[in-house]
């Protein structure tokens, strides 16, 4: 986010925003007296976060091995510079693919992908290699996670 799409918040949207990421389903009421604010103020402070584009959506956050998505893989690569736009559209489309990062440095993206086992990535992979563009993919098979935050530091 640059600068200019910055939103300007004060203490009270702040708190709000840390509440709400701990837990969204957090009733009005009990919000209010934290923030010493009425319900209303709670309801129209979060309606102007979701206009403004502050809160995007509310989820909830799911456990990937409880639900068979315990294969994780960073997967770096490397396209055709006249290709990338398409490369990325085409990325966009694989559902097990997460995460698409536009990096600097020797790789141009740099993708997130979880699945069920290593043979579903082993097709992830052939359905990468397959998009018309990508020239290289290096693959790095997540042993562990160490730390897996959704949370944002709200300063």
């Amino acid at each position: 986010m640059s600068s200019q799409s910055r939103v300007a918040l004060d203490e009270i949207d702040k708190e709000l925003l840390r509440i709400l990421q701990d837990n969204a389903k957090t009733p009005y009421s009990k919000i209010s007296k934290r923030l010493g604010v009425s319900e209303a103020t709670v309801h129209l402070r979060i309606r102007k976060l979701l206009k403004k584009g502050v809160i995007k959506r509310f989820q909830a956050i799911v456990d990937p091995e409880k639900v068979g998505k315990g294969t994780v893989a960073i997967i770096a690569l490397t396209a055709d510079p006249r290709k990338y736009e398409e490369v990325l559209e085409k990325l966009k489309e694989i559902p097990d693919v997460y995460e698409i990062y536009d990096v600097t440095g020797e790789y141009y993206t740099i993708l997130k992908v979880r699945v069920g086992s290593r043979e579903e990535l082993t097709k992830v992979l052939d359905e990468i290699g397959r998009i018309e563009g990508v020239e290289s993919t290096r693959t790095m098979f997540v042993l562990r996670t160490i730390k897996e935050e959704t949370r944002l530091v709200i300063d």
